[in-house]
C-alpha cells in the first residue's frame, strides 16, 4: 500500500538544488577507512570538496589507502573519541560540511565487547557533536545511523517515526548515538541530520566475516560458503554507492533547507531479501550453483528488518542508482579482480 505524504509543505522537494557546493568545500568525513567511507571520500574528492579525514586504525589494505586516494586527501590520525582533538581539526581545517561515519560495525564484535562498542558509538558521536556545537564554521552534519536503531518490530517496514528501541548490543548504540544526534538539533540548534540505511554492501569490504565478501571469497575460491544464521533472517541490502550519494544530496539540500535539520531519513531500494536468497544471487553472477552451508549458530540479531525509503523519496526527490542485481554484479567484480592480485586470498 502507498503511503499517506503527510510532510510539510516547508520540507518538500525544492524545485532545484544546488550541486556546486563541492568544489574547495572544506569537509571532515570521519570513518573514511570503512567501508562507505571510502566510496564517500571518492566521490567527495571527484567532486572537488578539500577532504579531511579522520583515521584511527591504519589498515594499508583499505581502499583509502591501498587505492591511493589518501594522495588527494588530508588525513589527521586519532579517535574520534577525542573532542579536543575534533575540535582542532574543525577550527584549523575551517571544516563547514561534516559526514560522521566512524563507528564499531560488526555486530558479532558488538556481542563479545559490548563496551568498545559503546564506548566508540556512543561517546564518539557525542563528542564529535559537541565539537561541532563549538565551532562556528560548521553548517552542515550527516550522522550516519542504521536500521539497526530501530531494534525489532512487529510492524513493517520501518519509517522515520517508528521507536528507537534497540535490544542488543550494537543496535542499543546506534539508537543511543541516533538520539543523541537528535538531541544537539533540538536542544542546540546543530544542523544535524540523520541516515538511517540497510545492510551496506560494495567494493572495499575486506571485512572477510561479512555475509557479501565472505561468500564471494569462498565462491571464487570453489568453496562452498558459510552461513552463520539459518539463512531465513530477512535484511535490506544497500549499496554503499548509492549510500555515498544520499549522504551527498543530504548535504546539499541540508545547504539550502536549514529546516531539515534534525530529521531522519531511511534510504533503500525496498527490496525484501532473505539471506540465502541474497547468498544465491551472489553465486548466479559468479556462474554456479553452490549452495552454502547453514551454521544456525548466530545470536542476538533481529530476524526480518525493511525499511520504507518514501520520506526520502517524498522529501528529498532521492531514488537510488543501482538495482540489487547491478550493485551484486559491480562488487563481485571488485573482489574478482582483487583476489586475482592476491596470491594469498586466491
Amino acid at each position: 500500500m502507498q503511503e499517506k505524504d503527510n510532510y510539510p509543505a516547508s520540507l518538500k522537494p525544492m524545485t532545484k538544488v544546488s550541486t556546486t557546493i563541492w568544489p574547495s568545500r572544506p569537509v571532515l568525513v570521519t570513518g573514511g577507512t570503512g567501508l562507505v567511507g571510502y566510496s564517500l571520500v571518492k566521490k567527495l574528492v571527484e567532486s572537488g570538496a578539500d577532504v579531511v579525514c579522520l583515521v584511527r586504525d591504519w589498515i594499508p589494505e583499505s581502499e583509502l589507502i591501498h587505492g591511493g586516494l589518501l594522495k588527494r586527501v588530508r588525513v589527521v590520525r586519532g579517535d574520534v573519541r577525542d573532542q579536543d582533538l575534533l575540535e582542532r581539526i574543525l577550527g584549523e581545517f575551517e571544516i563547514v560540511t561534516v559526514f560522521h561515519l566512524a563507528a564499531q560495525t560488526i555486530v558479532g564484535i558488538a556481542n563479545r565487547n559490548p563496551v568498545s562498542t559503546f564506548d566508540t558509538n556512543i561517546r564518539g558521536t557525542w563528542a564529535l557533536l559537541e565539537a561541532c556545537r563549538r565551532s562556528p564554521l560548521v553548517s552542515q552534519i550527516i550522522v550516519a545511523s542504521s536500521d539497526k536503531a530501530y531494534g525489532d518490530h512487529e510492524v513493517l517496514p520501518y519509517n522515520e517515526s517508528a521507536p528507537l528501541q534497540g535490544r542488543h548490543p550494537y543496535d542499543v548504540s546506534k539508537s543511543c548515538a541516533d538520539l543523541i544526534s537528535t538531541t544537539y538539533a533540538v536542544s542546540y540548534n546543530l544542523p544535524v541530520v540523520i541516515t538511517r540505511c540497510g545492510n551496506f554492501f560494495g567494493p572495499g569490504d575486506l571485512n572477510w566475516n561479512r555475509l557479501v565478501p565472505g561468500t564471494i571469497r569462498s565462491l571464487l575460491r570453489g568453496e562452498r560458503p558459510v552461513l552463520r544464521s539459518d539463512g531465513t533472517y530477512i535484511r535490506d541490502y544497500f549499496y554503499v554507492v548509492d549510500g555515498a550519494l544520499a549522504y551527498m544530496k543530504l548535504a546539499e539540500e541540508l545547504v539550502e533547507r536549514p529546516s531539515l535539520s534534525g530529521e531522519a531519513f531511511n534510504f533503500s531500494n525496498e527490496r525484501q531479501i532473505t539471506v540465502i536468497e541474497f547468498v544465491r544471487l551472489i553465486a548466479n553472477v559468479l556462474g554456479t550453483s553452490t549452495e552454502p552451508i547453514i551454521e544456525n549458530s548466530a545470536s542476538n540479531e533481529i530476524v526480518h528488518q525493511y525499511l520504507s525509503a518514501q520520506k526520502a523519496r517524498t522529501m528529498l526527490g532521492w531514488q537510488p542508482v543501482f538495482s540489487l542485481e547491478a550493485a551484486i554484479a559491480e562488487t563481485v567484480e571488485w573482489y574478482r579482480s582483487y583476489m586475482s592480485n592476491r596470491e594469498d586470498l586466491a
